[in-house]
């Protein structure tokens, strides 16, 4: 006699109802945990990426301690070297700020004059106007000013514990692992280390394609706005280039500063509008040539689900979650892909794949029935 209980057939309305809330608690933890996990993600991340530098250390026979140690403070140097950098196109910016102003005012002269012979708004309502706003701006002054103190606090908070947080995940990565092995004791140890295997190969493929992209897109703007003879093209270049981090916009806005600043430096308007062509033609270059040619298809999300992950993790964590947008989703996607019953939502996420076309006759068949069966059989043995 069979002493197991009997499986129990939920309707599809409970299952689907289940599954609704049980997303809608991941999404709400996700929220309300926001202040932990992004630094915790973003550690993930790093540490991921310093890994290489730090196995090859530990190699040599260097202790583990002292490896990831040397690779974090590597990973600051150069962090602070282009803090450095940035200081000074900064600094230049302040010598430059009378000639703004003046030539500010200028323009915002022409336009009131503009505005009084074309559209009869006279100067005095357009002083009332601004006026108001400006009263409006000072009240609202103390809220912005607090909410700008408590955002910058956090940032520095976070941070300084990026470093504290890579250190402990490099040190005890071993620790990680076998805890893996115990959450999932069921599952074949080697089943588990392939899984972490292509998850890291995911970020360090994304991470470090993400750095020459930038590389390759910086130089693009910067030779476009020297051509245009645009000041300070180095810095603006590599500004908009820095802003692929978040994917699909980033160079679109970063070419909105260089071109406001030439709009006010420049006498003739028509060169801010070469600035934001220049941007948009190296943003056409980069996501259909340079990004797919580097990255490759490691991270093999379809267009649609990107625009969506983006949508969704920016709705839930602002710009943090825009920058981890695609690295996250293309975790979740190994995941999915490594799952019997997920593997449907994985193919979601992945490239559309073009079906194979229909066999109208029996000579068809016999021509193609091989081929179809060495694909499957390799399918069997990936599995």
């Amino acid at each position: 006699m069979d002493s197991r209980a009997p499986k129990v057939q939920l309707p599809s309305y409970v299952k689907l109802t289940s599954i609704l809330i049980s997303v809608l608690i991941v999404v709400y933890g996700l929220y309300m945990l926001e202040e932990i996990l992004v630094p915790l993600i973003f550690s993930i991340l790093l540490a991921m990426v310093l890994y290489p530098l730090c196995h090859r250390l530990e190699r040599v026979h260097m202790p583990r301690i002292w490896a990831i140690v040397i690779c974090i403070l590597l990973a600051v140097a150069v962090l602070a070297g282009l803090i450095y950098l940035v200081s000074l196109q900064i600094g230049n910016f302040t010598q430059e700020a009378p000639k703004l102003m003046e030539r500010g005012n200028e323009l915002l002269d022409k336009l009131q004059t503009f505005a009084d012979e074309h559209l009869n708004i006279d100067r005095q309502r357009q002083v009332s106007e601004a006026r108001k706003y400006l009263n409006r701006l000072m009240e609202e002054s103390g809220t912005i000013l607090t909410s700008t103190l408590l955002a910058t606090t956090n940032t520095l908070t976070t941070i300084s514990l990026l470093p504290l947080f890579i250190f402990f995940f490099l040190l005890y990565r071993d620790f990680f692992r076998s805890f893996f092995y115990k959450v999932f004791s069921d599952t074949h140890r080697s089943k588990i280390d392939g899984i972490f295997q292509r998850i890291y190969a995911v970020v360090r493929d994304y991470m470090v394609g993400l750095v020459l992209v930038i590389i390759i897109v910086g130089i693009l703007n910067t030779v476009g706005l020297v051509i245009l003879g645009i000041d300070y093209a180095i810095f603006f270049g590599f500004f908009g280039a820095v802003l692929i981090l978040i994917p699909y916009f980033g160079i679109a806005i970063g070419s909105l500063l260089p071109a406001l600043f030439t709009l006010i430096t420049a006498d003739n308007p028509l060169i801010s509008l070469g600035v934001i062509g220049v941007f948009l033609f190296v943003q056409i270059l980069e996501g259909n040539f340079i990004t797919p040619m580097i990255v490759g298809s490691k991270v093999s999300i379809n267009p649609l689900a990107a625009i969506i992950a983006l949508i969704m993790w920016g709705q839930l964590w602002g710009l943090p979650g825009l920058i981890l947008a695609l690295p996250m989703t293309a975790i979740v996607k190994v995941i999915f892909d490594s799952i019997e019953a997920l593997k449907p939502y994985g193919f979601l996420l992945g490239e559309a794949e073009r079906p194979a076309p229909p066999i109208r006759n029996f000579s068809d068949l016999k021509r193609k029935l091989p081929q179809r069966l060495k694909r499957i059989g390799e399918v069997d043995v990936k599995r």
